[in-house]
């Protein structure tokens, strides 16, 4: 076998190094691009921002006390944060479909 058809080959373990550039860019391109998802972003980011005690439960460590107004305010950005996920597993579910058709197409497959 060639090395360029190894190459092609290998595609899941080139994804499976890549993944973490590829989400990124993801997240990148929805900001700037779908702006339901970068007014989620946004609210989260402004949450994050209004309320420090929610990066120090979802980033630290150890007990936590919160008033009620803070829990409210977590319980809206872990909502908040679900609605991103799921815009971005379904750009990245189709992005899969259109690389791989991709893919097939430069294997000769298709």
């Amino acid at each position: 076998m060639s090395a360029e058809h190894d190459a092609f080959y290998n595609l899941a373990e080139r994804l499976e190094n890549t993944y973490p550039e590829i989400d990124s860019d993801i997240c990148a391109y929805l900001r700037e691009n779908d702006s339901a998802y970068a007014e989620l972003w946004r609210e989260a980011i402004n949450l994050q921002q209004a309320f420090p005690i929610i990066p120090q439960i979802t980033e630290g460590v150890g007990a936590i006390a919160m008033s009620a107004e803070e829990h409210a305010a977590l319980v809206r950005y872990l909502m908040l944060k679900h609605d991103m996920e799921n815009v971005e597993r379904r750009h990245i579910y189709f992005r899969g479909h259109t690389d791989n058709y991709a893919y097939l197409k430069k294997i000769g497959a298709v």
